[in-house]
């Protein structure tokens, strides 16, 4: 009964509250004030928190909890990034919010600016910190220049086999074919290059650019045989020269976004850099040309269209010469990269070339007096050729295996052969891998080329493959004596056995001034090497590279010399980089390669093994 009682009073007082509007203690609600005296219960930045107030009450302001007061700053007070700029009268009730309520309607300064407002210092010869000449930030607009200074120094001392002069001999008791192999060179190159461009480059291409690439050689070199330098005799056996090679000199422009995720569409003109693939096998090269290039989806493929009309180069530095008029010589590359084609983290690219060559109509002699074109090789004949490059390559890794490879195979027709008056059908093959892997500072390397050969020189076809101008990054590069040197063939016509920083053995006038030619002896190559990173600033790289003709039926007609072996030999390098700061702004490298004359090397050249030393100096701003 006491309990039943109890509950009657209970509903009793509840009855009474609401007929006689007694009030009951409610918590205080928390609503929003602006500036203008605009009220919404939501919370707002810059907004003071204040109780909402009751129909017919003055609105209290809460004063919020005091918190811990910064130390006092000298730097001007900065204005709130959302600090709203629309004043509005309270109304009731209270309006749905809008997107305009958090957007600031004021332009905020951009972030080289606000680095501006921090006091931080531009200094012009500083590379590593804020530098308007590294386009830290722009230099007027959205337009943006930086510059870049890289001096290149080298010295080399080299055992390469010199003919003796063919009418005078610097060495008494030359009498022989062969002279002094001994060779000094003492390299300076200074290259600037000068950047303009316009556009935020962070996700995209810049809109446009202009690329500026002067480079300034001096160069000395020192035989033990005279007509070695200079086709006259009497400019003895050293020759100091120096040359202004125009090396870029392109204005790029960003044609249309063909996505959000900036795939794009691009011009270049004028003189830029270029490879056909990843190692440089077939075209790597500066020369002036229009590519037409960009991206598809989100990336995945990227395409160049591309047409080349070859500059002549100097002969001593290598570098463009601009003052010569152009060969009549063209390259057309189109190729494709796709990127993880059937296999995740594999880029794959298909390229299609075609060289069309009509130099027959003249003859070209280098700076020091000596034939380039036609090559002195079989009848020093006049030649044209269209030859048409189709080629595969790979770049990436298969799980923790490193590939890189590429093959091509060379169809077309030289006008006439390199030892008959008759046309020549061209059918030649290569192929090169390098297989590596991974273990914390170690990387071992396994490398595989094959370039076909002419098994018969005077037939009316050229199996020999040779690539339009080579610059191979493979076994080794430079630092290989086979690669890097330019080995003549002595006694078979003025042309190199092997050409300067190339693998194929061409039989060339010259890499830089020479056609190609496909009646050559074409190449096998199987290497191994490793790379050490001993120190973070110091790698070590070993190569050994075993090197065979793969056919010599050619160098036995030139030569005029049976039972040539096809054995070249052992080609042993070793290479020391050294970066004192941990990045490419100063780079030493020292290396030392010989190569272990194998029979058919011996065959040519006197028995003896052949070497050099290479000291690099690279210093770049």
């Amino acid at each position: 009964m006491a309990a039943r009682a109890m509950k009657l009073s209970l509903i009793a007082v509840a009855a009474s509250v609401i007929l006689l509007g007694i009030p009951t203690p409610v918590a205080a609600e928390t609503c929003y004030q602006d500036d203008s005296g605009r009220i919404v219960k939501r919370r707002r930045p810059g907004y003071r928190p204040i109780e909402c107030p009751q129909e017919g009450e003055p609105a209290r302001v809460v004063t919020p909890q005091a918190k811990p007061v910064a130390p006092e700053s000298t730097a001007a007070p900065s204005r709130p990034l959302y600090q709203s700029q629309r004043s509005r009268n309270p109304v009731s009730p209270v309006p749905r919010p809008t997107m305009d309520d958090y957007v600031d309607s004021v332009p905020v300064p951009d972030r080289w600016r606000i680095v501006d407002a921090l006091g931080y210092e531009d200094r012009w010869y500083d590379p590593y910190n804020r530098n308007i000449l590294k386009a830290d930030k722009p230099v007027r607009g959205d337009w943006f220049f930086n510059v870049s200074v890289l001096a290149d120094t080298i010295a080399e001392v080299r055992e390469v086999p010199t003919p003796v002069g063919g009418s005078t001999t610097g060495g008494p008791g030359s009498i022989d074919a062969f002279g002094g192999a001994d060779q000094t060179v003492l390299v300076e190159n200074v290259a600037t290059e000068f950047v303009y461009y316009k556009g935020d480059t962070t996700f995209k291409p810049p809109d446009w650019e202009f690329r500026f690439i002067p480079v300034v050689q001096v160069n000395h070199v020192e035989l033990d045989e005279v007509l070695g330098v200079d086709v006259d005799p009497g400019e003895g056996k050293d020759r100091t020269d120096r040359h202004l090679g125009i090396q870029g000199l392109f204005v790029d422009k960003h044609l249309r976004n063909v996505s959000t995720r900036y795939d794009f569409d691009s011009v270049r003109v004028g003189i830029q850099p270029f490879s056909s693939d990843f190692r440089g096998f077939l075209f790597q090269d500066n020369q002036l040309g229009v590519r037409l290039f960009g991206t598809r989806n989100n990336n995945v493929l990227q395409y160049n269209l591309a047409w080349f009309r070859r500059l002549e180069k100097d002969t001593n530095s290598g570098l463009n010469d601009v003052g010569e008029s152009l060969r009549d010589d063209d390259v057309f590359i189109a190729n494709v990269y796709w990127q993880d084609l059937g296999i995740l983290g594999l880029t794959s690219q298909f390229t299609l070339a075609y060289n069309r060559n009509r130099e027959s109509d003249s003859v070209h002699y280098d700076a020091n007096g000596f034939i380039q074109r036609p090559a002195s090789l079989g009848g020093e004949r006049l030649r044209d050729y269209d030859v048409g490059y189709l080629g595969y390559s790979a770049d990436g890794h298969i799980g923790r295996l490193n590939v890189s490879a590429s093959t091509y195979l060379a169809v077309g027709e030289e006008r006439p052969a390199a030892f008959r008056e008759v046309d020549s059908d061209v059918l030649a093959f290569f192929g090169a891998a390098e297989l590596s892997m991974d273990f914390d500072w170690l990387r071992p390397r396994l490398s595989i080329l094959y370039a076909s050969g002419d098994d018969d020189p005077f037939d009316d076809e050229s199996h020999g493959f040779d690539a339009i101008f080579e610059n191979p990054q493979f076994a080794g590069a430079d630092t290989s004596y086979w690669i890097r040197q330019a080995v003549p063939l002595i006694g078979g016509g003025r042309v190199s056995l092997s050409g300067r920083n190339g693998v194929l053995p061409s039989l060339r006038s010259s890499k830089e001034e020479g056609q190609s030619n496909f009646t050559n002896p074409g190449l096998v190559l199987v290497g191994a090497g490793i790379d050490a990173d001993v120190l973070p600033e110091l790698r070590a790289s070993l190569n050994w590279n075993y090197l065979r003709f793969a056919d010599t039926a050619v160098l036995e007609v030139a030569r005029n010399q049976a039972g040539i072996d096809e054995e070249i030999g052992h080609d042993v390098s070793l290479s020391l980089t050294y970066r004192p700061f941990m990045s490419q702004n100063v780079v030493v490298r020292a290396s030392y390669a010989t190569l272990i004359a194998g029979e058919g090397y011996d065959d040519l050249f006197p028995d003896e093994d052949a070497g050099y030393f290479l000291f690099n100096l690279l210093l770049a701003f």
